[in-house]
């Protein structure tokens, strides 16, 4: 009987496989076990963004001042499909199973943008998406909308908040960007962040305004009321998120769901 060599080529292959297979089916078991607590943290990170930008939260614990949790707090809003070319609700998509950027990538659930009409850099426009209403005693206080748009290295993934005119930014804040540290990577500054509140949105042509602007004008001057400093050192940065604010509250974003809004208001 021919002697088992345990260090040749053929055994040192059979024990490497096996080592690769058992090794993959236990990363296997541990992703699919780790899935649902993945997706909870996920509903979380969301909750907690349309939060802050909406100023209910800080930008770090999860708790408020009065020691309210991110579910309690999000549990004010209702949260709603709306059709971006109409404006009005959409009753048959369950927001909770809905994703508006999947559905961008899908040509049969999006709209193809070109030239001016893309200032915010997205290339396809999903034809549905979500908004998310707090209301008080009825009336509407918080809208909070999803937007993003191209800065200078890649998509800015975020949301603004309007508050109960519909005309005046309560926060803006971005949950995923690429921008340089230091720099465009200032999005991300509290201190920045905090000069978004307040800023109104649309002009007397009912067109969305704001800019991002190096050198503010007079606080007398009508255009003081749209501006926002410029992120310094930041161009490219600085106008995508001019744009992608723009856009998203434009007639190719919710533009026309606000003016729904405003009208039923």
């Amino acid at each position: 009987m021919a002697s088992f060599d345990k260090d040749s080529l053929s055994n040192t292959f059979v024990v490497a496989i096996a080592i690769c297979l058992v090794c993959s089916v236990i990363v296997s078991g541990v992703a699919v076990a780790l899935k649902p607590q993945q997706q909870l943290n996920k509903a979380l990170d969301q909750k907690q963004n349309i939060l802050r930008a909406a100023g209910m939260l800080g930008d770090s614990g999860s708790e408020d001042a009065q020691g309210r949790t991110v579910d309690e707090l999000f549990a004010q809003f209702d949260v709603h499909v709306v059709d971006l070319n109409s404006g009005e609700y959409i009753a048959d998509i369950d927001p909770a199973n809905f994703d508006p950027i999947r559905a961008a990538k899908d040509p049969d659930l999006s709209a193809a943008l070109s030239g001016s009409d893309d200032i915010a850099t997205i290339r396809r426009r999903e034809n549905v998406s979500l908004v998310y209403i707090r209301r008080s005693a009825g009336v509407i206080d918080k809208l909070v909308i999803p937007v993003r748009g191209y800065g200078l290295w890649g998509t800015l993934y975020g949301y603004l908040a309007l508050d109960a005119d519909l005309q005046t930014i309560s926060g803006l804040g971005f949950y995923s960007q690429k921008e340089t540290p230091g720099l465009g990577g200032e999005v991300d500054n509290p201190s920045w962040k905090a000069k978004w509140p307040g800023v109104k949105l649309y002009g007397d042509d009912g067109s969305p305004q704001v800019r991002l602007v190096k050198r503010r004008a007079p606080a007398s001057s009508p255009a003081a009321q749209y501006e926002v400093d410029a992120l310094s050192g930041a161009t490219f940065t600085t106008r995508g998120v001019e744009n992608l604010v723009n856009f998203w509250t434009g007639e190719l974003g919710f533009g026309p769901f606000i003016k729904r809004l405003k009208a039923s208001a």
